[in-house]
């Protein structure tokens, strides 16, 4: 077994960066040494240690978003959305702590006091994905940080060197070395962490299965907060509406951008019967034009490859799957270069199949079924576990309230894309998206627990039931 990990360019094959595997007992060690003095320090040099982060990113703005291109192999346009995501989440996470978390004060009899405080748990793993990995693991770093927590890292295998990257310029803020330690591995180094027993927060973005597996294994720890986003197969409905070419471009942003690999990406268009011919022609008219190459390109790609050969593989595979099992291709996905993981956008028909897999395919292959209702497009959106994201594009403001009611997902969204949820809102789905534990702007809500005190400058107290009277001839006595 190699003590090494190595990083690979997607796009190009190239070796970008290796590291040798971290000791995950002795960096978690580090971080429980250091929590105790950042958890003492003032709120205001907590958040003012951020405010430096956001201006070391800015610093290196270029160099980052470069990087993530390389690493991600998305288009070098996406990879800065994803930078300036990082910057901004730290003007999101203080106004969030101090909403969310932040202290109260009652007055009651006697002159007491109630208050309520906000304490950190202690020490946050932190296990972030390939897809954003930079944005995602940091939107569970910086809120953990200025709740007063110490954090372990482990950035995806696929993706470690945008994680030290974003390690190195904690450090360069004047975040303590001690306190936001990386974890350089793969799944056995990602079990160990979650399973240590000095970790007291497991906060977690990737798959249903991995999510599945660290929530049976601390179902007899109550004491360990889980906050599990594990992303979603996720429905968007185009109904009665008279701009075909608006709707076909809101699918075709949902399922394809950033190559579909977004856990808030459309995976099914749920389209009326007699509006299918049309909008399919559209959305596929659309995804034949849209420029797949590598991340620094001119002209610059819609999409670049998906994150690797097995990623690939996978999806090609699926394809395949689907359209011998009943789905009618419309648009077929197909491998340019097969030592390279690009894939073309692929769209295919499963309304004859009669058993369509309910699971997130993590790629630019939009299944579509048709339906003759509205009742039966609502029905059809909920056929699956996963409850991320959904979208309604078209129909009456009767039709999206209707939707919005009955949809199960956490994000809802009308004549929107499905992807593309904003910082500054709570981030988190139910069934096997998430475990109720929303993150962004929610995410205060589990780097710090509250506690509630009645407090009083002086001892005052009296009994006056149950107790018995004072005999004052025997006193006297």
């Amino acid at each position: 077994m190699s003590s090494t990990l190595i990083s690979i360019e997607p796009a190009t094959g190239a070796h970008l960066w290796e590291q040798p595997l971290s000791d995950v007992s002795a960096e978690v060690a580090r971080a429980r040494e250091a929590w105790p003095l950042w958890a003492a320090k003032p709120l205001a040099i907590r958040i003012e240690t951020m405010r430096r982060f956001a201006n070391a990113v800015r610093a290196k703005e270029d160099a980052l978003t470069d990087l993530i291109a390389r690493e991600t192999g998305k288009p070098l346009w996406d990879a800065k959305t994803e930078v300036a995501a990082v910057i901004g989440k730290v003007d999101i996470s203080i106004a969030a702590y101090s909403e969310r978390t932040g202290m109260k004060r009652l007055e009651g009899a006697m002159g007491m006091k109630q208050a309520v405080r906000h304490k950190p748990h202690g020490v946050m793993a932190v296990l972030g994905p390939y897809n954003f990995p930079a944005h995602l693991p940091n939107g569970h770093i910086v809120p953990a940080l200025i709740a007063g927590n110490a954090v372990v890292f482990k950035p995806s295998e696929k993706t470690p060197a945008v994680g030290a990257m974003l390690v190195d310029l904690y450090h360069q803020a004047g975040v303590p070395e001690g306190l936001v330690r990386l974890i350089v591995g793969g799944p056995e180094e990602g079990r160990a962490l979650t399973a240590h027993p000095d970790v007291n927060g497991i906060l977690f973005t990737g798959s249903a299965s991995t999510g599945i597996a660290i929530n049976k294994a601390f179902a007899g720890q109550p004491d360990k907060i889980l906050a599990l986003e594990m992303g979603g197969n996720n429905p968007i409905i185009v109904w009665d509406t008279p701009d075909i070419a608006s709707a076909a471009v809101l699918v075709a942003q949902s399922a394809f951008l950033s190559a579909g690999q977004r856990c808030t990406a459309a995976k099914r268009l749920i389209v009326r019967d007699s509006l299918a011919p049309e909008l399919l022609k559209e959305v596929k008219k659309l995804a034949d034009r849209l420029i797949v190459d590598h991340p620094h390109a001119d002209p610059a790609p819609y999409m670049g490859p998906v994150i690797d050969n097995h990623a690939a593989d996978g999806l090609t595979d699926s394809f395949l799957i689907l359209m011998s099992n009943g789905g009618r291709p419309i648009k077929h996905m197909v491998r340019p270069h097969q030592d390279l993981p690009f894939v073309s956008p692929a769209i295919i028909d499963v309304t004859e199949m009669s058993e369509r897999p309910d699971i997130e395919l993590f790629g630019p292959l939009l299944q579509v079924v048709r339906v003759p209702d509205f009742e039966s497009a609502i029905a059809e959106a909920n056929n699956t576990r996963y409850g991320l994201s959904a979208s309604l594009i078209g129909g009456s403001p009767e039709q999206y309230d209707q939707f919005w009611a009955n949809i199960r997902a956490g994000i809802v969204n009308w004549n929107r894309p499905t992807n593309g949820a904003s910082s500054a809102a709570p981030f988190g789905g139910v069934g096997l998206s998430g475990n109720h534990r929303a993150s962004a702007y929610y995410a205060a809500d589990y780097c710090a627990y509250p506690v509630v005190s009645s407090e009083s400058e002086q001892p005052r107290a009296t009994m006056g039931v149950g107790v018995k009277e004072v005999d004052v001839a025997a006193m006297g006595d």
